[in-house]
C-alpha cells in the first residue's frame, strides 16, 4: 500500500522565555493510501501539533514530511499551499463555520474563496451534504444546528475539493459522547465508501480502536498501539 503522508524524524520545539520545550522527539509515521489512522496520546503530548505538521499547517523544526513521497522541505511555498488546498481536508474539534451563510453556503466556502460561480459549487455542495445527512437542512444557518449537525457542515466542506487525506483534529471534542460516535462513524463509512484516506486525533479510546490503524503518542515518539512503553493513562486527554 502508498503512503500518502509520511514523516521522517520530525522534531518540533517550542520557546518558552529561556527554555525550549520539545514536543516532538523524531516521530516516524506512514499514512497509507485509503487507510483510517487514528493518533491518541495524552493531553500536551503533541497530537496537535503533529497532525498540523502532516497537514502543512506548520513546519517541523528539523527533519521532513512527504506527500506521495515529495519531499515537502523541498518545495516551494506555492507547491506545499496547493497540497494543502487540494489534497488536504480539515475537520476540527471547533467547526469554524460562518455564521451568517446557510450550510450550503459554508460548504461552497472553499470554492468561493478562489473565485467560483454560486452556480457552479451548488450541486456539489448539495450532493455532499446529503451524504453528511443534512440534504433537509442545506438552508439552514449555524445557529439553527445542532452541534453533530455544524460538525457534518465541516465535514462536507473538508470534502468538496475531493482531497486525498482528512484530518481530523478531536472532530468530537467539542459533542457528547453519542452524537460524537456518529461522528466518527460517519467519517469512517466516507473512509470506507470514497476511498478517502482519514487520520484522526482522539483521546476516546474506543473510538480510536474503530480506525484500520491505532498510533499512541509517548514522549514525543509514535507507537503502533501495544508497543507503547510505559502507556500509564493511555487513553487520558
Amino acid at each position: 500500500m502508498n503512503n500518502v503522508l509520511a514523516c521522517k524524524d520530525v522534531v518540533k520545539t517550542f520557546r518558552d522565555g529561556a527554555r525550549e520545550l520539545r514536543i516532538l522527539c523524531g516521530v516516524d509515521l506512514e499514512v497509507r493510501e485509503g487507510e483510517s489512522l487514528a493518533i491518541s496520546g495524552p493531553s500536551g503530548v503533541g497530537k496537535s501539533t503533529l497532525l498540523h505538521i502532516l497537514g502543512t499547517l506548520d513546519r517541523p523544526t528539523s527533519g521532513d514530511v512527504f506527500f506521495r513521497g515529495a519531499s515537502l522541505a523541498r518545495m516551494s511555498r506555492s507547491a506545499v499551499n496547493r497540497i494543502r488546498n487540494e489534497d488536504i481536508g480539515f475537520v476540527f474539534q471547533f467547526y469554524h463555520l460562518l455564521p451568517e451563510f446557510t450550510a450550503l453556503e459554508n460548504v461552497m466556502m472553499p470554492a468561493l474563496c478562489k473565485g467560483a460561480a454560486r452556480g457552479v459549487c451548488h450541486d456539489r455542495a448539495a450532493e455532499l451534504l446529503g451524504k453528511v445527512g443534512l440534504a433537509d437542512r442545506v438552508s439552514h444557518k449555524p445557529g439553527k444546528l445542532s452541534g453533530g449537525e455544524q460538525q457534518r457542515v465541516a465535514i462536507a466542506r473538508a470534502l468538496y475539493n475531493r482531497p486525498s487525506v482528512v484530518l481530523g483534529d478531536e472532530p468530537t471534542g467539542n459533542l457528547d459522547e453519542h452524537t460524537g460516535a456518529g461522528i466518527i462513524e460517519l467519517l469512517l463509512d466516507l473512509n470506507r465508501s470514497e476511498g478517502v484516506t482519514l487520520v484522526f486525533v482522539t483521546h476516546d479510546e474506543a473510538l480510536a480502536r474503530r480506525a484500520h490503524r491505532w498510533v499512541h503518542l509517548h514522549e514525543g515518539r509514535a507507537y503502533p498501539r501495544g508497543e507503547t512503553p510505559d502507556l500509564g493513562n493511555a487513553g487520558v486527554d
